[in-house]
Parts: structure tokens; sequence; C-alpha cells
């Protein structure tokens, strides 16, 4: 009975003050995370190694931008908050991650190929930063993602056709990046029931071809251009011929007259 009464306590206890400890996975997480973010505007102020211990109690976050669920966190949003540097790879240590949003900030350097370790993870938002480098192929690991939004960044080379595995995946947009290469048919082109995306998720990528998106412009000559050319090189040799024969009229009839002058002069009688 006493033992009894000690859990129940030691239960109580826990559900109404924050003094359980976080998971350690978690406070590992959260601690590299904030090493790695600039924070100009001290918008995370309370983000501290102290807080990090005990960030979640059951379903309380005691910590900004984080949502608790049995006492680990599954979701961080940290949107518009001016946060400058990198996203730590050790993000991949928060397992039960089930949305992490980033987007609207200056966040800079590559997408952690890490994250593949986030497999409960279903929104992904890194949207409106300065993240550079390739799209990392190993998200098609987290087979629960619903959301990948990766626009207005400066990404770089072919989107990964692995992606288009992601059978859950029902929004999709990597416009205004720096992306080249085909679209994969996996993604431009879905079959069956899965969700379509359209021309706005792939725009703005200059060298990114493929439908939906309409035919690129040819980097050749138009065809007016060629007409134009060959109508002009037409016109150039018909005035260099004109003007041969032009020269040859002129020298023709200038011998032809010397010819009528020597043939009077002999018709001539001498005095």
């Amino acid at each position: 009975m006493a033992g009894c009464t000690l859990i129940l306590f030691f239960l109580l206890t826990c559900a109404g003050l924050p003094l359980c400890s976080s998971d350690p996975n978690d406070e590992a997480c959260l601690t590299h995370l904030s090493q790695s973010l600039k924070d100009p505007y001290k918008n995370l102020q309370n983000w501290t190694k102290s807080t990090f211990s005990n960030a979640c109690n059951g379903f309380t976050s005691y910590l900004p931008g984080a949502t608790c669920n049995n006492g680990r966190i599954y979701k961080l949003s940290l949107t518009n908050l001016s946060l400058q540097g990198s996203i730590s790879p050790y993000l991949s240590n928060c397992t039960n991650l089930q949305s992490l949003d980033l987007s609207s900030n200056a966040l800079t350097g590559s997408i952690p190929a890490d994250l593949q370790y986030l497999v409960n993870l279903a929104v992904l938002n890194l949207s409106a930063n300065r993240l550079a480098g390739e799209i990392p192929p190993q998200l098609t690991l987290c087979a629960y993602l619903n959301v990948i939004d990766l626009h207005d960044n400066l990404l770089t080379g072919q989107i990964p056709q692995q992606l288009g595995l992601l059978v859950r995946l029902s929004a999709f947009d990597v416009s205004n990046n720096k992306l080249s290469g085909p679209i994969p048919a996996s993604l431009g082109n879905r079959s069956g029931n899965l969700p379509k995306f359209n021309a706005s998720s792939f725009e703005g990528n200059k060298d990114l071809y493929g439908y939906p998106l309409p035919p690129m412009k040819s980097k050749g000559l138009s065809v007016l251009a060629i007409v134009g050319i060959g109508l002009g090189s037409g016109f150039a040799s018909l005035v260099i011929s004109f003007t041969g024969v032009c020269i040859w009229l002129k020298v023709t009839e200038h011998k032809m007259a010397l010819d009528q002058e020597g043939k009077i002069s002999q018709l001539m009688p001498d005095y």
C-alpha cells in the first residue's frame, strides 16, 4: 500500500510541476540547435540549458516555439524571428518530431541529410531563408512527410527523383531557387490518386524544365531571326550583283564608245 501511494505521489508531482526531466535526446537536439542559431532580436531568451533539461512535462511545454506530446517535443515552430545561422544536424535527435517549421528567417548553409532520421516527420517547412546546396535525397526516408516547402531559398542541383516515392506528399514547393535539370515525372506528372503539383510549385528556377512548367524558350535563333538574316543576306547579294552589272554596263558602254570613235575617225578624209 505504501508503495502504491509513493508511485501515485510521484505521478501527481510530475503532472503538476516541471520536475520530470526531458528526454535526453530532445535535450541534445535543443542544445545543438540553439548553438547553431543566432538570435539578434532575443526572441529565444528562454532557450537556456536549464530549460532544455526540462522542456516538456506531459503535454505542457516550457519552451517558446515548442509543442510537447507525452513528454517529448513533437513540433518546433520558429517562424519569422529573423534567426540567422544554420540548421543543426543534431535536430535528428528529436526523434518524436512531427513538424519542423523554420520558415521566414535568414538561415544559411545546407539542409542536413541527418533529417532522414526524423522518421515521424510529417511537415518540413524551411521556406524563405538563404539555404544553399542540394536537396538531400535522404528525405525520402521520412515516409510520413505530407509537406515539403523549400521555396525562396538558394538551393541548387536537381530535384531528387526519390522524393516522388513519398506517397503521402500532398504539398510540395521548391519555387524561386536555383534548381536545374528535369522535373522528375514522379513529382511533375503523378499518376493515380496521388496529389498533383502545378507549375507554381516549380517556377522561378531558370534552368529547371519539364512538365508542368511551360516549354523553355530556345536559346538559339528564332525562326523570324533566321528569316531576317536570310532576307538580309539576300538583299545584300542583290545589291552586290546589281552594282556589278552596273559596273559591267558602264565599262562596256565606254568600250563601245571608244570603238565607235575609232571607226568614225577612219571614215573621215585627210586634208
